[in-house]
């Protein structure tokens, strides 16, 4: 078992294609902790998943998973992590009971009394084929798989999208039950900030490619604010402080990156807190940088 500081390690990852780039990824994912990595759809998130996977090679750049290299370790990290997809990849005519079976061969961590009780947990029908199943339930069944190898790093890749607020808020329980021991990490890709605003410990933001924001979610939600203010104000705003800018029939809306100089710098202005999704909608938008 190696000993690690870092759940996954990623430096540098670059691949080309035509017409897009995953520009020189890096981020870090701290041991016992849950990263959100959050972006537009098509900005890259699943792009940079399917790489720490190897199912696809990158052309640049390092990764480790769990202290090991993800390429020359890969059967080792396997067997040791849990990934689930947003689309489920089992066969529509298998049951609960049958995954178990085949689950038990493929992993020698297989624990298939922690499956049937998630399974019941979830009220998940374990002799009915998934074809029967609704959406809801195949991601539960997803979950429940992946939570029953004992797995000490959990790659969800948009796994909550269209699933109502009743299922997505249990489904968050059972990943902060997961974390509860302290050795066990989830990377969690979304572009549902209120889910990931909700649990997670750091955040990862990601657009066209590239890595534009990684820390600490309480740092970044802390550092961001928006300043409201009239047109006429706005303009006395140097550029070169702010992200971008909502302009509206009404004034606008500014988003700054330094909380504490935009506060000392214009004193007068209204400052006010700000959300992951705020500051998500503010940055795709920093090349315009006046939007409406």
């Amino acid at each position: 078992m190696t000993d690690y500081e870092n759940a996954i390690e990623i430096n540098g990852l670059t691949k080309k294609y035509d017409g897009f780039t995953l520009d020189n990824v890096s981020f870090t994912v701290p041991k016992g902790s849950i990263m959100g990595f959050i972006g537009q759809n098509g900005a890259g998130k699943t792009t940079t998943i399917r790489s720490l996977l190897n199912i696809i090679k990158c052309d640049s750049g390092e990764i480790k998973l769990l202290g090991l290299d993800h390429i020359r370790d890969e059967y080792a990290v396997k067997e040791r992590i849990a990934v689930v997809f947003d689309e489920l990849p089992f066969h529509d005519s298998f049951t609960g009971t049958a995954l178990s079976k085949m689950f038990s061969g493929l992993y020698g961590s297989w624990d298939s009394k922690r499956f049937f009780e998630l399974c019941d947990r979830f009220g998940l029908p374990v002799n009915k084929k998934l074809s029967k199943f609704s959406k809801g339930m195949k991601m539960k069944m997803q979950i429940a798989t992946a939570l029953s190898h004992n797995a000490e790093l959990l790659i969800m890749d948009e796994a909550t999208t269209g699933l109502d607020p009743v299922v997505r808020n249990e489904i968050l329980d059972m990943f902060r039950e997961y974390l509860m021991d302290g050795d066990k990490s989830i990377l969690m890709s979304s572009h549902i900030t209120s889910d990931l605003e909700k649990i997670a410990d750091c955040v990862s933001f990601i657009d066209r490619g590239k890595i534009l924001l990684t820390g600490y979610k309480d740092d970044i939600l802390e550092t961001h604010a928006v300043i409201k203010c009239t047109k006429d104000e706005f303009k006395e705003i140097d550029p070169g402080d702010f992200i971008s800018a909502r302009i509206n029939d009404f004034g606008a809306e500014v988003m700054v990156a330094d909380r504490k100089a935009a506060a000392e710098k214009y004193s007068g202005a209204a400052i006010e807190k700000t959300t992951l999704e705020e500051i998500m909608l503010f940055y795709v938008n920093r090349v315009k940088k006046e939007w409406q």
